[in-house]
């Protein structure tokens, strides 16, 4: 189940940390916020060094649709309902600022960059459609309504963004890895302090930035409260029409659309890790009945980090920790907000204002009403008396039978039939084979 980027990428290798090392700033997780976080960190001329306990983009960066958008869904409305209109402004402009810096790299890097415009369509809600228009005048953003798209079905209505992107993001990230401290197959495996303990050495630092989709450590942040881990799937179809932009559905298990060279890429199927849903054959029944002729050439899933209210997890990784930051809980907008991360996290570890600080902290309330959701999730999987149990915190796993793993519904650890560790937050296998 590789994806398209991954067939149509080459990604170089870097050699396993075998040593007692020290420097100014490690970065914990190689995927693309992370990798971004080195470029911005060399580019600034800082002493860093990246680990990754895989390849780099391993994880969910290769599975990713790689829409590159300030728009996430039908977020400003919500975002001013519940911060008020400066909060909503500054999010907007922290992601069209993400845009803008993909713009400059990728016009030095060979990565399919192209620009297109983005589609939020609600199916049935037009007066969704028209209150976050109304929340994006507010603040000053020209976006447009829109009541047809080139889909094979009708819509109440659609909010479009002008002249957002997309690209491969492994051509990308093969683009700028070159130089940079990277080691691979270094699994971190306990902090002590800002030291982090691998298995060939230790790594002591002045500062830590941990950028490892879920975070791994549990003792600060309550993460393993504030967010829940959501899958969802990609069909790529050949022989499929060119729907000339890309198009979310507003509903979190609606579908997505865009294009890649001659290929259709469909996303959906969605449910929350460890529960069940439409999966691929969700995919394949709506191929299947709009697009006869077409052939599947990719399928992937994916996994996203959902936060308590929709804003990313960026800035100190909690309030009572110093010199350890963060950033996940990207809720499916992966691209631009690991854009968003490198550069706040570049500032905050060289001491520089920001002026996204507060829009992404992790110390932000909690009092959301996901939090009770998560919180039962978390306790009636713990009571339930099965086994096999998740290492991270203990919840009973979940067999999922489309992908053949074991699935953890408090938080998204994954397994294979085996008990080998496919997805964090856990850091290890299961105890014994399942």
């Amino acid at each position: 189940m590789n994806s398209v980027w991954k067939e149509k990428s080459d990604l170089p290798c870097f050699d396993v940390l075998n040593q007692d090392i020290r420097t100014d700033i490690l970065i914990i997780g190689g995927g693309l916020a992370g990798i971004l976080c080195a470029y911005m960190l060399e580019q600034a001329g800082v002493k860093y060094m990246l680990v990754e306990a895989d390849r780099i983009c391993s994880g969910i960066t290769k599975n990713t649709t790689a829409k590159i958008t300030s728009q996430h869904g039908f977020v400003y409305d919500k975002l001013i309902r519940e911060f008020g209109m400066e909060t909503a402004r500054l999010y907007l402009e922290a992601n069209e600022e993400a845009l803008n810096q993909y713009r400059k790299l990728c016009k030095m890097v060979n990565c399919d960059f192209e620009e297109q415009d983005n589609y939020i369509y609600s199916l049935d809600d037009k007066k969704k459609v028209e209150r976050e228009l109304a929340a994006l005048h507010k603040i000053g953003f020209s976006a447009q309504s829109v009541d047809s798209l080139p889909l094979p079905f009708s819509i109440a209505g659609a909010v479009k963004f002008s002249k957002q992107a997309q690209f491969n993001p492994l051509k990308f990230v093969s683009g700028i890895v070159e130089g940079l401290s990277i080691y691979e197959h270094t699994a971190v495996r306990e902090l002590i302090g800002t030291t982090a303990v691998t298995d060939h050495g230790k790594i002591t630092a002045n500062k830590i930035i941990v950028t490892t989709h879920f975070p791994f450590l549990n003792k600060h942040g309550s993460y393993f409260l504030k967010m829940y881990q959501h899958r969802s799937y990609v069909l790529v179809l050949e022989n499929a029409p060119n729907v000339e932009g890309m198009y979310v559905d507003e509903s979190q298990k609606g579908m997505s659309f865009r294009n890649y060279e001659d290929l259709l890429l469909i996303g959906g199927g969605d449910h929350r890790t460890g529960k069940k849903g439409g999966n691929f054959k969700e995919l394949e029944d709506f191929a299947n009945r709009h697009y006869p002729n077409a052939k599947i050439r990719y399928r992937w899933a994916t996994q996203d980090c959902m936060t308590l209210d929709g804003v990313p997890y960026i800035g100190s990784y909690s309030a009572s920790t110093t010199d350890l930051y963060v950033a996940t809980g990207f809720n499916k907008w992966g691209m631009t907000s690991s854009m968003v991360s490198a550069m706040l996290l570049t500032d905050i570890v060289l001491g520089k204002e920001n002026p996204y600080a507060e829009v992404f902290s992790p110390s932000r309330t909690i009092f959301r009403p996901q939090l009770a959701s998560n919180a039962i999730q978390a306790v009636v999987n713990l009571l339930t008396p099965t086994t096999p149990r998740c290492p991270h915190m203990g919840c009973a796993l979940k067999w999922n039978n489309v992908e053949q793993s074991w699935d953890c519904p408090c938080h998204g650890s994954r397994f294979t039939e085996e008990g080998k560790l496919i997805d964090n937050p856990s850091t290890g296998n299961l105890r014994k084979k399942v």
